[in-house]
């Protein structure tokens, strides 16, 4: 069984392709969430909507693509050197309306109209700052210009994401409109103490990094000074460039001021670890992960200040969640964040 399923796997860019070349149109399965109510909302919405929408959102009858998403990338871009990338058909009679995440390698059958919600050209524009460029690059421009091509709207999260689209396909534009994203009912300004914030360090501290100063025999400060980032320790994210910034601080004015990193660990972040691990063994740099969506809010509550230093974003969240919990936000002076945090960061 597990050889049979690795090998569908491996086979279904094929299968999808030949399907796609011959315009078969690939059936939606149907998905009766009854018995898995609890997956889908732990799964999709548990992070961000109140538990009042649970009914809402669990109870409708769900349709399923059988192609995994994956296969119909690869599929284009098996078929691209034909001539032009191929994509499966799906077969959406009955919908008005199909949305989908990020440039979508699928096609979908008239009348319905296809809307994609456009987070970032990231991958066309700063390919140098991804993973994995070539594939990534090259999955994310040709399934975008089968969708300008097949007429679809595109719901960008930004106007500066939207302006980025437009400078690739200004052919798009009648058919693009900027809605920025929501932000979670979590963060609000919320009266605390300061007091947790030592506690939330050593709890949510990162267990593959060098330990915090209560398990190293340390006496830890309760309410330490410091500066907060949200973010995956990627290149991209400039997490270096705040790390400078944040050693210029201590030596010059703010000698017990802290740095707090919240994030996963990403795609090439050991330069950047190993550039962290002086400060995490002195205690004073703290890479959080699984944090809560409750203690996070305090965290930004009681930083100096939440920094954003990214070279690039779709939208960037952290900073409007910084500000929604009432803390001050610093951010890099790039497009995205002109656009969404203004004058206010």
């Amino acid at each position: 069984m597990r050889t049979g399923s690795g090998l569908e796997r491996l086979l279904a860019p094929a299968a999808t392709m030949s399907r796609a070349l011959l315009a078969q149109r690939e059936p939606l399965s149907r998905f009766e969430p009854e018995r898995f109510r609890d997956f889908v909302w732990r799964a999709m919405f548990a992070k961000t909507l109140p538990t009042e929408d649970f009914d809402a959102v669990t109870a409708p009858d769900f349709r399923v693509a059988r192609v995994p998403w994956s296969a119909m990338h690869a599929g284009g871009l098996l078929t691209r050197k034909l001539g032009h990338p191929v994509y499966p058909r799906l077969d959406t009679a009955g919908f008005d309306v199909m949305i989908a995440e990020t440039p979508y390698p699928g096609r979908v059958r008239a009348p319905t109209k296809l809307v994609v919600r456009y987070h970032d050209a990231i991958p066309l524009l700063m390919p140098h700052t991804i993973s994995d460029k070539a594939y990534h690059q090259a999955s994310h421009y040709h399934a975008l210009q089968r969708n300008v091509r097949d007429g679809a709207w595109f719901v960008c999260v930004s106007e500066a994401t939207r302006r980025d689209l437009l400078s690739i396909f200004p052919q798009a534009e009648p058919r693009t409109v900027t809605i920025h994203n929501m932000v979670s009912h979590h963060y609000y300004p919320q009266e605390s103490s300061p007091r947790r914030i030592g506690e939330i360090l050593r709890l949510r501290a990162h267990p593959k990094l060098p330990a915090p100063p209560a398990a190293a025999g340390l006496p830890p400060r309760l309410t330490p000074d410091y500066l907060v980032m949200v973010s995956t320790i990627e290149p991209r994210k400039n997490h270096l460039t705040l790390l400078d910034a944040w050693e210029q601080l201590r030596a010059e004015r703010f000698p017990d001021l802290d740095l707090v990193i919240v994030g996963m660990l990403g795609w090439d972040h050991e330069a950047i670890v190993q550039k962290f691990r002086p400060w995490l063994e002195r205690g004073n740099l703290h890479v959080l992960e699984d944090v809560p969506a409750p203690e996070l809010r305090l965290l930004y509550r009681h930083a100096r200040a939440t920094v954003c230093p990214s070279f690039g974003e779709g939208f960037d969240f952290s900073g409007v969640e910084a500000m929604r919990s009432g803390g001050a936000v610093v951010a890099s002076d790039i497009a995205v964040h002109r656009d969404i945090y203004r004058d206010a960061a």
